[in-house]
């Protein structure tokens, strides 16, 4: 089968950063689905991966974490999907990845495709809807519901691809007011069409201008990126008894800031369920099929925002570079093998 991996962990730019492997047909395990692969996107923890883990010599890691496709065949324990469905999902970072024809999946982390999208849009969502749902939800606590909630949500990086979900579960699932983080007019813009109640630029002090907007208090923030950056900055806007929660990597963090105001910090990963088969893994199924319904019924949308054409290692070199710049909008994505 076809394949896009690597050897070692070099800079994009070298010829042999991602190359186009052919590698064999894998078996599908009890509870694995062996998924032909339509479409995937690129998220940034691709790259951080490709620079960090250089493979054991001899051997090739392949990379991709969001998938859409059919199911092949599946493993003799599968209960929740059968050969011919077709579905979305984001994979394990601890297992080859979605950069390949073929992939195996445990179903417990994959949901069904949403009718109403293209498998190239579908391919968009589910690792930046998990990361979302659960910061949201899980993390920060905030129970869904169109109940009056005398709080404000500041998300920042509102563009990027976890952002672009964020916005909409929290205004489309919520009563919170919503306000997100940009720093150049196209992301204002993507921002406040997602639904943000208001746009702030996070490259300029934010205070004075959420004070200048008389918003209900900061309770809640979503920290997506340069949260090493912005963190002191952070606590300050923060109102006492709130919660930040990031799913970025900060080289370093003095937690301390948060004790005055007796706030508390909480860390998103998405793999957490998967790499440690928890014993609610299969909450990620769960989640990725209302993420469908919710689709399918029109109150959220992609965040496809780039098609990079066919899956290869050319195009995929072409997604890795732009995301390492920090400016892309929504989400890239590739289709198809050629």
């Amino acid at each position: 089968m076809k394949a896009v991996g690597y050897t070692k962990s070099l800079p994009i730019e070298d010829p042999n950063a991602l190359t186009d492997v052919e590698l064999p047909t894998p078996a599908p395990g009890p509870r694995d689905l062996r998924v032909a692969v339509k479409a995937i996107s690129v998220n940034p923890v691709d790259f951080k991966v490709r620079k960090r883990a250089a493979p054991p010599a001899g051997e090739t890691k392949i990379l991709g974490y969001d998938a859409a496709g059919v199911v092949e065949s599946v493993g003799a324990e599968v209960t929740l999907f059968r050969p011919g469905d077709e579905v979305f999902y984001a994979g394990s970072i601890g297992r080859p990845g979605t950069n390949a024809e073929l992939h195996l999946v445990d179903e417990r982390i994959v949901g069904r495709k949403p009718t109403s999208l293209s498998f190239a849009q579908a391919a968009a969502l589910p690792l930046t809807s998990i990361t979302a749902w659960e910061l949201l939800f899980d993390r920060l606590g905030v129970r869904p519901g169109k109940a009056h909630d005398p709080r404000t949500l500041l998300i920042t990086g509102g563009a990027g691809g976890v952002g672009s979900i964020l916005i909409q579960l929290a205004r489309k699932l919520t009563a919170l007011t919503v306000v997100a983080t940009a720093s150049r007019p196209e992301t204002t813009a993507w921002c406040r069409a997602l639904g943000a109640h208001a746009v702030i630029d996070h490259a300029k002090p934010m205070k004075p201008q959420l004070d200048a907007l008389k918003l209900p208090p900061v309770a809640l923030i979503a920290s997506l990126t340069g949260t090493e950056q912005h963190f002191p900055a952070l606590v300050e806007i923060l109102a006492p008894q709130g919660k930040i929660a990031l799913i970025d990597d900060p080289a370093t963090l003095n937690p301390m800031l948060l004790k005055p105001k007796s706030a508390s910090l909480h860390w998103e990963a998405m793999f957490a369920r998967s790499s440690y088969t928890t014993p609610d893994i299969i909450a990620q199924h769960d989640l990725l099929n209302e993420v469908a319904d919710l689709i399918d019924a029109g109150v959220l949308r992609t965040t496809l925002d780039k098609t990079f054409g066919t899956i290869n290692a050319t195009n995929l070199k072409r997604a890795h570079a732009l995301l390492e710049t920090g400016t892309s909008v929504g989400k890239i994505v590739l289709e198809g093998w050629g």
